[in-house]
């Protein structure tokens, strides 16, 4: 299985060249020695996935893709030889809840953009339950991975101008859920904290939706941001991930 992920790395490197982009890695030393754990990430374009595989240490990966990319003549294939489990744009349902929560539990790591969906601005939007949802229920480590520039990969190489891709990888957090089982209802606010780790890894400009988010108040200031993740970003609505 693993020799699949260093040929799909060296097709990337030669593609990566091709595109003008360097990638630079900022906090390698917070990824875990082994899996499993969660890697929630912000999604501003079609390279994140090639990216994270290019800059995690080569493993064993499972992740969430879009339902549309299955019927892609060329990556449809490649995506599915590398563990995408397919869902409809911006859900998950039960059963590929199921499979998720299997993999990690096989010892897998775990990619998924709590957003659901691709933001063309490079600005965070509101994200879905699902990340907490897999982590709660798994109980597993989550890494906040943070990537700046992805959106202006595309626009600089039609100038012929180079990009550095940032990677900026956090520490490894928990979910605050004191042993209990967390009810969809509360998933919310562990969503809050997601993102907020998330965030704090990004540029001011890149916050959109959780710029002023007190948790990620808080976490700039240095400070413990559960405490205020009952407290929403503005605008922020109840979502879920989880459908029939």
């Amino acid at each position: 299985m693993l020799f699949r992920y260093r040929l799909i790395r060296l097709a990337m490197n030669v593609v990566r060249l091709m595109i003008l982009a360097r990638i630079k890695v900022i906090g390698r030393e917070n990824i875990p020695h082994e899996g499993p754990y969660i890697v929630v990430l912000n999604h501003t374009s079609v390279v994140d996935t090639p990216v994270l595989l290019l800059t995690f240490p080569v493993q064993k990966w499972r992740f969430f893709a879009v339902e549309k990319w299955r019927y892609h003549p060329v990556f449809g294939p490649i995506m599915s030889w590398l563990g995408a489990i397919y869902i409809s744009r911006g859900e998950a349902d039960r059963q590929s809840l199921r499979e998720a929560l299997t993999a990690i539990a096989s010892g897998t790591v775990f990619g998924l953009a709590p957003e659901g969906t691709r933001s063309y601005s490079g600005q965070l939007m509101a994200a879905k339950d699902g990340a907490a949802f897999l982590a709660s229920r798994a109980n597993v480590p989550i890494l906040p991975v943070g990537l700046v520039n992805g959106d202006r990969l595309f626009h600089n190489f039609k100038r012929l101008r180079p990009t550095t891709l940032e990677v900026r990888i956090g520490r490894p957090f928990t979910l605050p859920t004191d042993g209990e089982r967390v009810r969809t209802k509360d998933l919310p606010v562990y969503t809050q904290l997601i993102m907020a780790q998330i965030a704090a890894l990004l540029p001011p400009a890149y916050h959109g939706h959780y710029a002023d988010s007190p948790a990620l108040a808080a976490l700039l200031a240095g400070q413990d941001p559960w405490p205020f993740c009952q407290q929403p970003a503005a605008g922020d609505q109840p979502t879920t991930t989880i459908t029939k």
